[in-house]
């Protein structure tokens, strides 16, 4: 196979980004200032007694909406109530407004893409992109080559994970363009606040969040096919065990749309979808599909699926049902074609990308992998088609065992694999045993897809509640934060140094891992 060389060699980055002596703390600066006044007046002026008993407020109020999710092969069972943190996470707008126009302008770029790889293959044919990489992909489906989707959108809902490194840079950690999930805990975690901290709000002007199902399903009916007037469309579960089961439901419930599981659905000889209902059919004209491509039919993936929908490809090609997102997305987020995400900005929009990507070791490179063998011990190794923090070896900490065993993985499958730097990702002050310790945190926009692109501002900020980790997947631990985009700070109420009294060190030595206690 001949091998595409890469247009920059990862080394000539690596040091830049892993060079640390301290964490970026998103509330505080190196010398304990608060980089939000109004949030961190507020917040100081509660007593640590109180923003404690908010805490297990909270987390009673989560039990009782039973707002889950699930985590396969727990020793503690499957069911797990959603880990939320109370102290906000906050972006001031100024940067918001460059994160959102790196986002749309990547969301477009890839939409590009995926219709470039199943349509022509112009960015295959000028050998941008290796037609190998793409082709050899897991997510590559050729039963969709030749097909384009009603207006050409393949990726209707994106969710795009960023971190910020220890300078404040903000890198896009990975694309997700399947079935993204957690929006629905965005949503929650701000009506959550509203309840239990209410005072936070006060002073701080922060970008609304509600309007997201009304959008969302805009979204989804202006991408029906072309031939309905009065489009139907339906949310697809895998049904109740699916990890993301709750956001199913709270989705369908806040559109107003039916949530269906595939044998609610059936396909006719004419290549239509239809619901089955107490009233008889009803036609379905977008499905927003939230189960996997290899189980959304078996006569066109995995012939063993109980889950999807007979003949629903058939229907699909047919134009006869919008399919959200479509299948095959998941080669563009494929964590190898990740690495060549700029060079594809650059091919269809001729704009340098404005969110820089971490460097990214491609182990499908004999010379690339050679490095990564040798530098286990410094890199981060991931699978390029696992999700959930599922399968990373995290290089710095894992013992000799676990890099050896990772180092056979990579041998065996190369192409599966890519590495990166170990980043340390940004913290933000949060409850842990009635203290106030720093703990690492990633962020998820969201991103509508259609006639128009649609960033929900904020996002889902992942929290590491395990000290010193930097995986924040809730299935490994992690927890989430509401996270704020700052419109604008009214004045200062209290000092600084009320402010350093009740968070000290918070900003000073993160690195070290200084807490603050609070009183019993």
């Amino acid at each position: 196979m001949t091998v595409h060389p890469l247009p920059v060699s990862p080394q000539d980055k690596v040091e830049d980004v892993t060079k640390t002596t301290s964490n970026y703390d998103e509330l505080l600066t190196s010398t304990g200032a608060p980089r939000h006044p109004a949030l961190s007046e507020c917040l100081a002026s509660l007593s640590a007694e109180v923003l404690a008993e908010r805490q297990r407020h909270a987390e009673e109020e989560l039990l009782e909406k039973g707002i889950t999710f699930a985590v396969y092969g727990h020793n503690d069972g499957n069911e797990k109530i959603w880990p939320f943190d109370v102290v906000p996470r906050p972006i001031p707008w100024d940067e918001w407004r460059t994160i959102e126009a790196g986002l749309k302008q990547r969301i477009r770029a890839l939409n590009l893409f995926l219709d470039d790889v199943y349509g022509d293959g112009r960015i295959m044919k000028d050998n941008v992109v290796p037609e190998a990489l793409i082709k050899s992909a897991k997510t590559y489906r050729p039963e969709c080559v030749g097909f384009r989707p009603p207006g050409g959108v393949w990726t209707h809902v994106v969710g795009t994970d960023l971190v910020r490194n220890h300078d404040g840079t903000i890198y896009v950690l990975e694309d997700n363009l399947r079935c993204p999930s957690g929006v629905s805990y965005v949503l929650e975690n701000r009506e959550i606040m509203k309840r239990v901290l209410p005072e936070v709000f006060y002073g701080s002007t922060i970008a609304s969040i509600e309007d997201y199902p009304e959008r969302l399903l805009e979204t989804l009916l202006k991408t029906a096919p072309p031939t309905v007037s009065s489009p139907t469309a339906v949310v697809l579960t895998p049904g109740v065990y699916n990890s993301a089961y709750f956001e199913h439901s709270f989705l369908a419930q806040q559109m107003g749309i039916e949530l269906v599981n595939g044998s609610d659905l059936f396909v006719d000889d004419k290549n239509v979808v239809w619901m089955k209902t107490t009233r008889g059919p009803q036609r379905v004209d977008v499905i927003y599909r939230r189960i996997d491509d290899d189980f959304l039919d078996p006569e066109a993936f995995r012939p063993d699926s109980m889950l999807g929908v007979p003949g629903l490809m058939r229907a699909y090609r047919s134009g006869n049902v919008t399919l959200a997102n479509a299948p095959g997305t998941g080669v563009a987020d494929d964590k190898a074609v990740y690495r060549y995400v700029p060079e594809i900005i650059r091919y269809y929009l001729s704009e340098d990308a404005i969110l820089q990507n971490v460097p990214t070791y491609l182990c499908s490179e004999p010379d690339q992998c050679d490095y990564v063998l040798s530098h286990l011990h410094e890199l981060v190794v991931k699978p390029t088609n696992e999700s959930g923090g599922y399968g990373i070896l995290m290089g710095p900490t894992a013992s000799a065992a676990e890099r050896d065993a990772c180092g056979a993985s990579v041998r065996k499958d190369p192409r599966n694999y890519i590495a990166q730097p170990m980043l340390t990702l940004s913290t933000v002050p949060t409850v842990i045993n009635q203290c106030l310790v720093p703990r690492h945190v990633d962020l998820r926009p969201f991103i509508l897809f259609g006639e128009e692109v649609f960033v929900l501002p904020g996002g889902l900020t992942r929290v590491a509640l395990k000290e010193g980790s930097m995986i924040v997947n809730s299935s490994q631990g992690g927890g989430s934060k509401d996270t704020w985009v700052l419109l604008g700070d009214a004045p200062v109420m209290r000092t600084q140094g009320q402010f350093q009294g009740q968070f000290q060190g918070q900003g000073q030595q993160q690195s070290q891992g200084n807490q603050s206690c609070f009183a019993e």
